[in-house]
């Protein structure tokens, strides 16, 4: 038993993850937990000023130079390419990458800007293609490795005013679901994560290792889904997870 347990630890240590939207909330969460594990983490946001926040914050927590990342927007083919190489560059290749940057923007079709639905489709769908695109044979060199794409359970569980949103996590299952079988046999798994209700935000996933302040989810509640996704045995495969709070609010 305690021997199992120590092979997992040691399937973290020294491995070096990519983690998109990585400066706040859910993405911020999975960086810590990656980092207490002795992975190495590089990581992204589109604002210069919240990645050299969050890695600061980070370096305060962990000892040694184990993170660090640049400003990337999911949008840009060109800033993900970039991304991937500078990520291989500092810490020697690939082996994880989490998908977890993504947006939402709710509104009826009818009333919805057209700029606000290309923006929600290229962020959650293009964003996430390009990143799969450039890390995939990065991750070949490595003899394999693992992608953890975080949906939402707005992915199947649909509402007026979420077509966006909920076509592009619908869109992220498909996805998800065809590239685990792609690449299986060079060794990458793909899991996708679907929360339910996350209380998120900068400040929120800073916050004291205590859990929730409501009921929704924690940002550290998927991050330890993600740790034992990564941690689990390579030769069993959970491609899919649905993360919701266990007593949510009445209506």
């Amino acid at each position: 038993m305690d021997n199992a347990m120590d092979n997992r630890t040691d399937r973290l240590e020294g491995k070096t993850a990519v983690i998109t939207g990585g400066t706040r909330g859910i993405g911020y969460a999975i960086t810590d937990a990656l980092l207490r594990q002795k992975s190495n983490v590089f990581l992204c946001g589109t604002r210069q000023e919240g990645v050299d926040q969050a890695i600061r914050g980070l370096k305060s927590r962990h000892r040694g130079d184990r993170v660090a990342g640049r400003v990337c927007n999911v949008r840009n083919y060109d800033q993900v390419r970039t991304l991937m190489l500078e990520a291989e560059r500092t810490y020697g290749g690939i082996d994880i990458l989490v998908n977890n940057a993504g947006i939402g923007i709710f509104g009826t079709v009818e009333k919805m800007a057209p700029e606000d639905w290309r923006a929600t489709v290229e962020t959650n769908l293009s964003g996430l293609f390009y990143c799969c695109h450039e890390a995939i044979p990065l991750m070949k060199k490595r003899g394999g490795g693992y992608i953890i794409n975080i949906g939402s359970l707005a992915g199947r569980n649909f509402f007026p005013g979420g077509s966006a949103y909920s076509a592009t996590k619908a869109g992220l299952i498909g996805f998800s679901e065809a590239l685990m079988q792609e690449i299986r046999y060079d060794h990458i798994r793909v899991s996708y994560v679907m929360p339910g209700s996350v209380e998120t935000g900068f400040g929120n996933s800073e916050a004291s290792q205590g859990g929730p302040t409501t009921w929704k989810l924690s940002a550290e509640d998927v991050a330890a889904v993600v740790v034992n996704l990564i941690q689990s045995d390579p030769r069993s495969l959970s491609s899919r997870v649905e993360i919701r709070p266990s007593e949510p609010k009445k209506q």
